[in-house]
Protein backbone atom coordinates (compact mmCIF):
# COMPACT_ATOMS: atom_id res chain seq x y z
CA UNK A 1 0.00 0.00 0.00
CA UNK A 2 1.27 3.18 -0.87
CA UNK A 3 1.71 5.92 1.76
CA UNK A 4 -0.89 8.08 0.03
CA UNK A 5 -3.49 5.29 0.09
CA UNK A 6 -6.24 4.56 2.99
CA UNK A 7 -6.76 1.46 4.19
CA UNK A 8 -9.83 0.71 3.01
CA UNK A 9 -9.99 2.71 -1.18
CA UNK A 10 -9.63 0.19 -3.14
CA UNK A 11 -6.90 -0.17 -5.76
CA UNK A 12 -7.94 2.40 -8.84
CA UNK A 13 -10.44 4.37 -7.04
CA UNK A 14 -10.34 7.83 -6.65
CA UNK A 15 -10.47 9.70 -2.99
CA UNK A 16 -13.46 10.64 -1.26
CA UNK A 17 -12.64 14.75 -1.97
CA UNK A 18 -12.15 13.67 -5.51
CA UNK A 19 -15.03 11.80 -6.29
CA UNK A 20 -16.89 14.95 -4.71
CA UNK A 21 -15.40 17.18 -6.77
CA UNK A 22 -16.25 15.03 -9.26
CA UNK A 23 -19.61 14.53 -8.69
CA UNK A 24 -18.93 10.72 -8.86
CA UNK A 25 -21.86 8.39 -8.52
CA UNK A 26 -22.18 5.93 -5.52
CA UNK A 27 -23.25 2.94 -7.49
CA UNK A 28 -21.84 3.05 -10.48
CA UNK A 29 -19.30 6.32 -10.26
CA UNK A 30 -20.48 8.30 -13.38
CA UNK A 31 -20.00 11.49 -12.99
CA UNK A 32 -23.81 12.54 -12.50
CA UNK A 33 -24.31 13.40 -8.96
CA UNK A 34 -24.62 16.84 -9.14
CA UNK A 35 -27.01 18.60 -11.45
CA UNK A 36 -25.72 21.83 -11.15
CA UNK A 37 -22.34 22.97 -9.33
CA UNK A 38 -23.27 22.87 -5.60
CA UNK A 39 -26.99 21.00 -6.27
CA UNK A 40 -27.59 17.15 -6.44
CA UNK A 41 -29.11 15.84 -9.64
CA UNK A 42 -32.85 13.76 -9.00
CA UNK A 43 -31.43 10.53 -10.27
CA UNK A 44 -27.92 9.15 -11.50
CA UNK A 45 -28.35 9.30 -15.56
CA UNK A 46 -26.21 6.21 -15.84
CA UNK A 47 -27.93 3.70 -12.97
CA UNK A 48 -30.82 5.48 -12.70
CA UNK A 49 -29.90 5.67 -8.88
CA UNK A 50 -32.48 8.16 -6.55
CA UNK A 51 -30.23 10.71 -5.32
CA UNK A 52 -33.51 12.69 -3.85
CA UNK A 53 -33.90 9.52 -1.69
CA UNK A 54 -30.74 9.75 -0.72
CA UNK A 55 -30.54 13.60 0.35
CA UNK A 56 -33.27 13.62 2.88
CA UNK A 57 -31.83 14.45 6.44
CA UNK A 58 -28.60 15.87 4.90
CA UNK A 59 -30.51 19.94 5.52
CA UNK A 60 -27.53 20.91 7.94
CA UNK A 61 -26.14 23.05 4.81
CA UNK A 62 -26.77 26.74 6.27
CA UNK A 63 -24.37 25.36 9.43
CA UNK A 64 -21.53 24.75 6.57
CA UNK A 65 -22.30 27.53 4.71
CA UNK A 66 -22.18 29.60 7.86
CA UNK A 67 -19.28 28.23 9.49
CA UNK A 68 -17.46 28.81 5.79
CA UNK A 69 -17.84 32.57 5.72
CA UNK A 70 -16.77 32.70 9.08
CA UNK A 71 -13.47 31.12 8.58
CA UNK A 72 -13.45 33.44 5.56
CA UNK A 73 -14.64 36.40 6.99
CA UNK A 74 -11.36 35.87 9.60
CA UNK A 75 -9.62 35.41 7.20
CA UNK A 76 -10.06 38.49 5.16
CA UNK A 77 -9.92 40.91 8.46
CA UNK A 78 -6.88 39.05 9.09
CA UNK A 79 -5.43 39.62 5.77
CA UNK A 80 -6.48 42.83 5.70
CA UNK A 81 -5.01 43.98 8.56
CA UNK A 82 -1.51 42.61 7.45
CA UNK A 83 -1.26 43.56 3.53
CA UNK A 84 -3.68 46.70 3.70
CA UNK A 85 -5.04 46.30 0.13
CA UNK A 86 -7.05 48.71 -1.82
CA UNK A 87 -10.97 47.81 -1.62
CA UNK A 88 -10.46 47.05 -5.64
CA UNK A 89 -8.44 44.37 -4.92
CA UNK A 90 -9.81 42.86 -1.86
CA UNK A 91 -13.26 42.84 -3.80
CA UNK A 92 -11.33 41.01 -7.01
CA UNK A 93 -9.83 38.40 -4.66
CA UNK A 94 -12.07 37.73 -1.74
CA UNK A 95 -15.33 37.48 -4.20
CA UNK A 96 -14.03 34.51 -6.59
CA UNK A 97 -12.15 33.34 -3.46
CA UNK A 98 -16.03 32.92 -1.85
CA UNK A 99 -17.57 31.39 -4.28
CA UNK A 100 -15.03 28.71 -4.93
CA UNK A 101 -15.05 27.68 -1.07
CA UNK A 102 -19.12 27.63 -0.94
CA UNK A 103 -19.54 25.22 -4.13
CA UNK A 104 -16.52 23.21 -2.82
CA UNK A 105 -17.84 22.73 0.89
CA UNK A 106 -21.33 21.97 -0.47
CA UNK A 107 -20.36 19.52 -2.92
CA UNK A 108 -18.02 18.19 -0.25
CA UNK A 109 -20.62 18.24 2.20
CA UNK A 110 -23.57 16.88 -0.21
CA UNK A 111 -21.65 13.90 -1.60
CA UNK A 112 -20.33 12.82 2.45
CA UNK A 113 -24.30 12.53 2.88
CA UNK A 114 -25.40 11.01 -0.02
CA UNK A 115 -22.30 8.09 0.39
CA UNK A 116 -23.59 8.13 4.12
CA UNK A 117 -26.92 7.41 3.44
CA UNK A 118 -26.42 4.92 0.09
CA UNK A 119 -23.84 3.03 3.05
CA UNK A 120 -26.56 2.59 5.17
CA UNK A 121 -29.63 1.66 2.67
CA UNK A 122 -26.84 -0.83 1.43
CA UNK A 123 -26.94 -2.74 4.90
Amino acid sequence: MRPDESPNQEKGQPGFVSAALSGLCPSCGARTLFAAPAALAEECRACGLDLRKLERGGRFVGVVTMLLALVLIVAALGIDEWLRPPLWASLLFWAPVTVGAVIAALRIYKTMWVYHEYEESQS
